[in-house]
């Protein structure tokens, strides 16, 4: 078993990329390491480039999101770290997959019609073909399973397309066709202003998510001011019809204790948000500040972050090698 994934570098991850994401990676890390299985993790920097990004920012981006899952409990010397653009097989590997992949399959990609929205002649022909590049990131590395979230469902299918067309095409059985790793304990975790809206970075009320870099005294003032209702808890999740800044507080809840959001509301049924508020602040506060703590620290020798990348590259360019020659002998470039 082989798992593969990776996170663009966007900078400021807060809770509901850790609660959905990173929390998840590191649990794979332990589940499939005690099979026997691997697990490589990537910082998607190739990606970043799909939109403009100043190239000062993108490279901070990469240190500190890399800083991030260290702290969180990626560790470097059990799971291979690293960053795309150290190894160039990554690059190569979508040259040759873009001459497999069709464009009919490409226009019916979702992500690029949200994204690019009603400018789709101005968008980047990198935000349009960047599914092919999903698909030599985990390709490359023979990867048996890939953590997945519904929105890149249709991905991973397209990977698996371009796989069994390159296979055919060319004779050969180079490309394992990956499975979808959905983890059924990865939440979504919506803003503490408005629960309709998911959290993200990009709210301009700083009061609506929670960066994981934040001190443990505004991690608690956030959860104390969070929007909810003048409502009870109920004693089950049905109760929670219609309520939803309860039940993301409950999801929250739930989530950072590794409990159940049943078994979160039978113990506080009947209790107002003036008692749970207050709870939910504390564990946030003992959950998020060790992370915070080891953030810190690792972000004071950004050097030495680099370092751990190249490692983790060095090892990733190891894996991906043979795949990539592989893939030039099928197409006749290695002569």
């Amino acid at each position: 078993m082989r798992v593969v994934s990776g996170i663009k570098p966007t900078g400021n991850l807060h809770l509901g990329n850790y609660l959905g994401a990173v929390k998840q990676w590191v649990a794979m890390q332990d589940d499939v390491q005690a099979q026997g299985g691997e697990t490589l993790y990537f910082i998607a920097d190739l990606h970043g480039l799909t939109e403009f990004i100043a190239p000062s920012e993108l490279a901070a981006n990469t240190i500190e999101m890399t800083a991030t899952l260290i702290a969180a409990g990626i560790d470097p010397a059990r799971s291979t770290l690293f960053n795309q653009t150290r190894v160039p097989a990554h690059s190569e590997l979508t040259w040759l997959l873009n001459n497999v992949a069709r464009v009919g399959w490409l226009n019916r990609m979702t992500q690029f019609k949200d994204k690019a929205g009603k400018n789709r002649e101005g968008a980047s022909v990198g935000l349009y073909d960047y599914p092919v590049l999903m698909a030599a990131d985990v390709l490359l590395y023979n990867a048996t399973h890939v953590p997945v979230g519904e929105d890149q469902k249709q991905h991973l299918e397209l990977a698996r397309d371009i796989a069994t067309k390159f296979n055919t095409d060319y004779g050969v059985d180079l490309f394992t066709l990956p499975e979808p790793l959905v983890s059924a304990a990865a939440p979504r975790i919506m803003s503490l202003r408005d629960a309709s809206m998911k959290m993200s970075k990009s709210n301009p009320s700083e009061m609506s998510l929670v960066k994981l870099i934040d001190s443990d005294d505004v991690i608690a003032d956030k959860f104390r001011k969070a929007k909810t209702d003048p409502d009870a808890l109920p004693g089950t999740p049905e109760g929670l019809e219609g309520r939803t800044e309860a039940r993301n507080l409950v999801t929250i809840f739930a989530a950072l204790a590794d409990r159940t959001p049943a078994d979160v509301l039978a113990e506080y049924e009947g209790k107002g948000f003036g008692q749970f508020k207050p709870a939910l602040a504390d564990l946030a506060v003992s959950v998020l500040g060790p992370i915070r703590d080891r953030l810190v620290r690792l972000l004071d020798d950004r050097a030495e972050v680099g370092a751990i990348l190249e490692r983790g590259a060095a090892k990733a360019r190891d894996f991906a090698a043979p795949i990539l020659v592989g893939a030039q002998r099928a197409m006749g470039l290695q002569v």
